[in-house]
């Protein structure tokens, strides 16, 4: 007779308890499944939330400046050349070899224009990028919907005492308030906003580019090496990564995953133990078996052997059932936990994961008591019949 014949017909022949013990492994699995799959939907969630917050890498033009500048306290500075970017090369941004990384791409062209006798900060800008970029700008009217329409900041609409409706002249043009920004606490506040060709009308700057703002999430590369893939683009540029708005970031998913991870280790753990007890118990009640065993001539690894095929075959089981449990679970827990959250799909990877993992957690939580079965006297064996 074949070893795995006999393992098999007493899986068969135990169905019930064969069933009870991979049990613990089914919930160990099923619980690492269900906590990856909200974890990765948790994850592209605040991946998307937070890129809402702001660009974290600026690129502007090399300029031989000293400038002396603090805190947003300006007390002058010397420019000996000021150069700008030509609109017709930003396409290139989004040909790096981490493209799939970028999020919004929102360039800019700044100016001096006299509004009323004043001089004011005039910012073109392409809206749709814009608004997109900057999701907590709040205003009273609306934001432009034409060229010929401007958004004032909140500082900028006081001084000049203008209201949403109002008239403006820039250039020789004449612009409608379409909105005024709420305070914000940002360079905004000073400024108009136009539509970036309008602007460039204005300041004399055709097809000109002052700085581009980039929203970029670097998940599987460092932030610094999309700096430089952007910088080999533009040799004339610096740029520069916004690092404390990436580090939390990354520090935001990490510990998501950590936790995850942990609770993963506690409920796989209590699984394993829980095979490990009941594949003991189950020793014990095949003591006359394993005698009958071992006194007809089986060895040691025999005995191992059978009671290890058994094991790797409920490992199998509990990983296959555990990953199918998992992802149903996940798959209806999602939308209550995440607002508008979606299921990814089943992860195949994952499934391979899990069904190695509980293999090897059942084999080696059998291994004791297999060797135990092995060790097993046949004499006393038989004396307890």
């Amino acid at each position: 007779m074949k070893l795995h014949n006999i393992s098999f017909g007493n899986i068969r022949r135990r169905k019930a308890k064969m069933i009870f013990l991979a049990l613990g492994l089914i919930i160990g699995i099923s619980t690492i499944v269900t906590l990856m799959a909200i974890t990765e939907t948790m994850t592209v969630e605040i991946e998307e939330r937070l890129n809402k917050f702001g660009a974290n890498i600026v690129m502007v033009p090399k300029t031989e400046t000293l400038s002396l500048n603090y805190g947003g306290i300006d007390v002058g500075g010397v420019n000996y050349k000021v150069r700008e970017f030509d609109q017709a090369d930003m396409p290139k941004i989004r040909t790096i070899e981490n493209a799939k990384n970028l999020g919004i791409v929102a360039p800019k062209v700044l100016g001096a224009t006299d509004i009323r006798g004043t001089q004011v900060m005039l910012m073109g800008v392409v809206f749709e990028e814009e608004l997109a970029l900057k999701t907590w700008w709040q205003k009273k009217g609306a934001f432009p919907q034409a060229s010929d329409e401007v958004l004032l900041g909140s500082t900028a609409a006081s001084v000049l005492g203008l209201s949403p409706g109002d008239a403006v002249e820039m250039g020789g043009d004449t612009f409608r308030v379409s909105g005024v920004l709420m305070p914000t606490g940002g360079a905004e506040d000073n400024a108009v906003i136009s539509d970036m060709a309008a602007a460039q009308s204005v300041l004399g700057k055709p097809g000109k580019v002052s700085m581009v703002e980039i929203a970029a999430f670097c998940r599987g590369c460092p932030i610094t090496e999309l700096t430089l893939q952007i910088a080999e683009k533009f040799p004339g540029a610096k740029v520069t990564a916004m690092k404390q708005a990436v580090m939390s970031k990354m520090q935001s998913i990490e510990m998501f995953k950590s936790f995850s991870l942990g609770v993963s280790v506690l409920v796989i753990g209590v699984g394993a133990l829980l095979v490990m007890v009941t594949m003991m118990g189950s020793v014990n009640e095949r003591t006359r078996e394993i005698g009958i065993f071992r006194a007809i001539g089986f060895r040691q690894s025999h005995v191992m052997q059978i009671i290890l095929l058994e094991a790797l075959v409920l490992g199998i089981f509990g990983g296959l059932a555990g990953f199918a449990l998992g992802n149903l679970v996940a798959w209806g827990v999602i939308p209550l936990v995440i607002e508008e959250g979606v299921f990814a799909g089943i992860n195949f990877r994952l499934g391979g994961l899990s069904l190695l993992m509980a293999a090897a957690l059942s084999l080696l939580a059998s291994l004791y008591p297999a060797m135990k079965a092995g060790r097993m006297d046949p004499s006393d064996a038989l004396r307890a019949l």
